[in-house]
């Protein structure tokens, strides 16, 4: 096995930053020189064509190139090229103070995982966040990921972050352009590591060229990433408030219509809050699904499937369950063609009342077919193989 020489690396991505690179690299530089840590300075370039690179190894640094693009792609190809026990990364843009590193490194000496840094409580000056990140954006997206992962990160999208190299090439992180930098944060949550945030103060951006940040789509991105790691967000709370409100509403309307001020709420509601339930079920199979595909492919740690659940919803279960739904909406449907041969297949004289028999008929005949259908495919998914 390889020594670890290096203690710490400062790990900066690149892509066009000639304007401010070499003030990075010198900061990085003159902060391992003044606190005698033993490391380096790691520049994951991918693909600049401005001479970033020539300026960044004139200033001391190493620049691993990186062909694959994205910023993730970056950050993983220099994660993996180096050789210390302790990473910092940060952008190179000059909007941090990479000699001011102090407390990252004395957190992770302290045996954190990943030290997270926190622009809000740290500072940021004027111009060096756009209003809508810094008063909307940020604070909301942050406050949907401590909601979803259960974590007290304060701001989830600080470029400026410690952390075990080990930690973080254990996590298998699988995206590859700035959702990289949340997985990081998510995963850490998930795993259960060892956590912390510092103060780190926000300079304006160093370039005079825009950033390669968009508002809105990368907004839309972090939200999108939030949902697709929390299938309990995405699937189980929708489903489970659709279903109890559905079979709440369906059986008010089933035993009388409703009114209110005036207003009749009848079987053509009662076809809508059904509705809800199919919906409701819908989503919160696929919530058990995508939890054992999730965990399976190693996207979701092991310890995240509800184990109680998984256990108790078993194949025969299920398969009983869907048939007592099943002959429930078949016993249903054959008093309501006993109806039908009373009035000589004719047409019926109260189709209110019909349809407020034939509608549940039809839903647990159905939520019977597909929960017989799911137990099966449910159990297929949990196969063990080798």
């Amino acid at each position: 096995m390889q020594k670890k020489e290096l203690e710490l690396t400062i790990l900066m991505p690149c892509l066009n930053e000639a304007e401010t690179i070499g003030v990075c690299v010198k900061k990085a530089k003159k902060f391992l020189t003044d606190y005698q840590v033993d490391g380096e300075v790691i520049i994951a370039d991918n693909g600049s064509t401005d001479g970033s690179q020539e300026i960044a190894i004139k200033n001391g640094a190493r620049v691993v190139p990186i062909s694959e693009k994205g910023y993730g792609m970056a950050l993983r190809g220099g994660i993996e090229s180096a050789t210390s026990e302790y990473i910092i990364m940060g952008d190179s843009d000059d909007s941090y103070d990479f000699s001011a590193l102090e407390p990252f490194l004395i957190k992770l000496r302290e045996g954190y995982d990943l030290v997270m840094g926190n622009r809000f409580e740290g500072g940021i000056e004027k111009n060096a966040m756009p209003f809508l990140h810094k008063y909307l954006g940020n604070p909301g997206l942050s406050f949907i990921g401590r909601l979803f992962f259960h974590s007290k990160i304060g701001d989830f999208y600080c470029g400026l972050r410690g952390f075990r190299r080990e930690a973080v090439l254990g996590m298998d992180l699988r995206t590859t352009g700035m959702e990289f930098a949340l997985e990081m944060v998510v995963k850490a949550g998930l795993k259960q590591m060892k956590v912390t945030e510092v103060p780190t103060k926000l300079y304006p951006d160093g370039r005079n060229r825009p950033p390669h940040l968009r508002t809105w789509r990368d907004g839309w991105r972090s939200l999108r990433f939030f949902l697709l790691y929390s299938p309990r967000w995405l699937f189980m709370i929708p489903g489970l408030l659709m279903l109890a409100a559905g079979i709440l509403l369906s059986s008010i309307i089933v035993l009388n219509p409703v009114t209110v001020n005036s207003i009749r709420f009848d079987v053509h509601t009662l076809l809508y809050t059904c509705a809800l339930v199919f919906i409701g079920f819908q989503c919160i199979t696929f919530y058990y699904f995508t939890c054992m595909f999730a965990v399976r492919e190693g996207l979701l740690p092991e310890s995240f499937l509800p184990k109680r659940l998984f256990d108790f919803f078993t194949l025969e279960r299920g398969v009983i369950t869907g048939l007592v739904f099943l002959l429930t909406g078949v016993f249903l449907s054959v008093r309501l063609l006993n109806v039908w041969v009373y009035n000589n297949f004719g047409d019926l004289l109260n189709p209110s009342e019909t349809f407020r028999l034939a509608i549940p008929a039809v839903t647990l005949f159905v939520l019977g077919v597909q929960l017989v259908l799911y137990s099966f495919f449910y159990s297929i998914l949990g196969l063990k193989t080798k």
